[in-house]
């Protein structure tokens, strides 16, 4: 058996408690620590099962968890070809400029007008933003396979 502490090998260890551990010590390094007596178990009694056991005890029995894909359970929603238009026409109905939209939407300017041209498409989150502040539908729904 190996000592935890100093790593010689020894034909027999003792459980000692050193400081808030409990490690298997050699007799030379067993001062550094106060021994610990092993648990009384009841007569009769079988003694705990080996950490190296096959068993495991921890995992539940008979319940079983299922992995599922959440993007087939949602609905099949796109943007709309023309949502940067979309984006554009509804600011300028409500006579914002991109400065005043970006702050009313929690972001720059610099990303309003990428929006607006098409060339950045906005994350999910993003699109349920400017749908609820601008009053207008990004999303259309996905034309049906033939």
């Amino acid at each position: 058996m190996l000592c935890e502490m100093c790593g010689q090998d020894v034909p027999a260890t003792n459980a000692v408690r050193v400081e808030s551990s409990v490690l298997q010590l050699c007799p030379n390094c067993s001062k550094f620590g106060v021994a610990v007596a092993p648990p009384v178990l009841p007569a009769g009694s079988a003694p705990p099962p080996s950490s190296t056991g096959a068993a495991r005890p921890y995992a539940r029995a008979g319940r079983r968890v299922e992995e599922r894909d959440l993007y087939t359970e949602l609905p099949e929603m796109e943007l709309a070809p023309d949502w940067g238009k979309r984006i554009r026409v509804a600011r300028e109905a409500l006579a914002w400029t991109p400065e005043e939209f970006g702050k009313r939407l929690n972001e720059k300017k610099s990303l309003v007008l990428k929006l607006e041209s098409g060339s950045f498409r906005p994350p999910d989150a993003t699109i349920r933003k400017i749908e609820k502040l601008l009053r207008i539908r990004l999303r259309a729904d996905p034309e049906p396979a033939a």
